[in-house]
């Protein structure tokens, strides 16, 4: 079967695609980050003491490697977490003042880069795709 008209294996490329868009372009500003550690530090600035389960659920990343993905960020001191006074298991998130500045920095560099994941689309056939894929995610 021809892998062009295959929507898994278009999905693949175009992740791959968006990884290395990603990942040239902070790079090349200067940021030493993933694009799932620019996830997970865009979400808590959105939900400042979010804790680590919700924040996984939030970005849709696994649950079982989100704390790895915060202790690479705490090692680089952008979060913090905290014990949540209301359940001692949980442990709530927060930016840091780097984390704040580092964000604050990057996020230009990351909505610039969006045209370039799909490059190929005119502006109006991005939102078209944009739409659909939101559709297909049940986010629509």
């Amino acid at each position: 079967m021809d892998g062009t008209k295959m929507a898994g294996h278009l999905i693949r490329r175009l992740h791959q695609q968006s990884m290395q868009v990603f990942q040239t372009q902070t790079q090349a500003a200067g940021f030493d980050l993933t694009s799932v550690q620019f996830a997970a530090l865009n979400a808590i600035a959105i939900h400042p003491d979010i804790d680590q389960a919700s924040l996984a659920t939030t970005i849709s990343f696994d649950r079982a490697t989100i704390g790895g993905v915060i202790d690479r960020l705490e090692r680089k001191g952008l979060v913090q977490r905290v014990v949540s006074a209301q359940d001692r298991r949980a442990r709530l998130l927060h930016l840091t003042h780097e984390g704040e500045q580092l964000l604050a920095a990057c996020l230009p560099v990351v909505k610039a880069l969006q045209a370039d994941i799909l490059g190929m689309l005119s502006p109006a056939e991005s939102e078209v795709f944009l739409s659909l894929a939101r559709k297909a995610l049940g986010l629509a």
